[in-house]
């Protein structure tokens, strides 16, 4: 196995030293657009050889049945994971988006100095964004799992990734809202408007798309998060009957299949329908933000 990594090294290091080659004599381009180029497909191919991967490896391992609701020893169905992850990512994103928006509109929109307050939220949020999340399923499991009795549930395990991604949400709209030109609020301003009705009417329309970004990003983390979610969603195989009821996402539920060694297959099959979740889910949050950004 190390002998064939050590040779795709090899082959690969080869074929950039040509393209390079090529590109500076051939072509007599600058270092600096062969760099940015080359980087630039080297990005997209790696993209496009791990979806190619996951999906050559999981559509051989799908089976119909594999989405029923119904977990068994026999199938091991991702019906129930699917449903948990979207009810987990609803939730996530409800609790934590109105915080994280808001808490930046206080600090771009009616902060003009760096005061002691304005000082500790920068530091609790960039404290918070490099927290590792094993960290934040420990401190779940013992403050909502234990502390506050609610069980390993959808709720402890919403409420721990709704704390995980509030850095992500703050700091997208904080730059985005950076981003839109003094003139536009003092235009506003100038018209007679107030801050408030300048900030919903004006400044958050235009800034919808850098919001929807850092959603996006967040909804990428919850979708992916395992080590968070097995200490206090728990792993459980059931569908979820209500918030207090434990279950597990299609992140936790490919981890628990490929950890026992014995459905590696379906593991495979899992990835595949989770990948093209987060497509389809990126893909309308797209189509959102494109639609909310469209000012009348």
């Amino acid at each position: 196995m190390i002998k064939i990594a050590k040779q795709i090294a090899i082959g690969i290091l080869i074929v950039f030293i040509a393209a390079v080659l090529f590109l500076r004599i051939g072509k007599k381009m600058s270092f600096y657009k062969i760099f940015t180029r080359l980087f630039s497909a080297a990005t997209f191919a790696i993209l496009v050889f791990i979806v190619a991967f996951v999906v050559a490896k999981g559509i051989f391992n799908f089976r119909p049945e594999m989405l029923s609701m119904n977990y068994t020893t026999q199938n091991v169905s991702m019906g129930p994971a699917i449903v948990t992850t979207l009810i987990t990512v609803l939730l996530a994103i409800l609790f934590a988006s109105p915080i994280g928006i808001f808490t930046a509109i206080f600090l771009v929109e009616y902060t003009a100095t760096e005061n002691k307050l304005v000082q500790g939220i920068r530091l609790a949020t960039e404290t918070l964004a490099g927290i590792p999340s094993i960290v934040y399923g420990l401190f779940g499991m013992l403050f909502f799992v234990t502390k506050l009795h609610l069980g390993f549930s959808i709720l402890s395990g919403v409420l721990t990734v709704s704390i995980m991604i509030l850095p992500i949400i703050m700091r997208a709209t904080e730059e985005a809202l950076k981003s839109i030109h003094p003139s536009i609020r003092q235009g506003s301003f100038a018209l007679g408007a107030g801050r408030l009705r300048t900030i919903f009417k004006v400044v958050l329309p235009i800034a919808i798309p850098g919001i929807l970004s850092g959603i996006i990003l967040s909804i990428g983390r919850v979708v992916g998060e395992t080590a968070a979610l097995m200490y206090t969603l728990g792993t459980a195989t059931s569908l979820p009957t209500s918030l207090g009821s434990s279950s597990r996402t299609l992140a936790l539920h490919m981890y628990m299949l490929s950890s026992e060694g014995m459905h590696v297959g379906e593991a495979y099959a899992t990835g595949m329908v989770l990948l093209v979740l987060v497509l389809l889910i990126n893909y309308a949050s797209t189509k959102l933000a494109e639609k909310l950004s469209e000012v009348e």
